[in-house]
């Protein structure tokens, strides 16, 4: 059964000078300010359209890896994932990088890289994101 998740922005003015709310809809947790110069200089307490990505990509490949490793009978015991957009003004979205460091007993090292880069290949977030160089740091703790 398909799902569909919503949010919404309201903004008010220039993209220099303006501001807005994107609000988390399906979830209701909270309302957040977003800006240009949050987007595009210091976060000042604000979020970005980058960071967001960065959230649902971090979450998606965690779940993502979490279940390949368990399919091969190595459940992990911890994954600490990061995901890091890079946004140039004028440009856009020039890449994002994860980072892994997995507590899993009894798979070596090459095996967790191996089973992180299919997670990175076949996660639904990295695979709406195929116009962006995605690249993978994996290890383990």
């Amino acid at each position: 059964m398909a799902t569909v998740r919503h949010a919404s922005t309201h903004w008010e003015g220039s993209l220099f000078e303006g501001s807005g709310q994107v609000t988390l809809k399906s979830s209701g947790l909270g309302t957040y300010d977003v800006s240009w110069p949050s987007r595009a200089e210091e976060a000042n307490g604000k979020t970005s359209p980058e960071e967001l990505i960065a959230a649902a990509h971090s979450s998606c490949f965690s779940m993502a890896l979490s279940n390949g490793l368990a399919q091969a009978d190595h459940a992990p015991q911890a994954l600490d994932v990061t995901a890091n957009v890079t946004f140039v003004p004028g440009t856009g979205i020039t890449g994002i990088k994860l980072t892994v460091v997995g507590t899993v007993e009894g798979i070596s090292a090459e095996d967790f890289a191996a089973a992180a880069e299919e997670a990175k290949k076949n996660c639904p977030v990295s695979q709406a994101l195929t116009g962006t160089e995605i690249t993978l740091e994996a290890s383990l703790a």
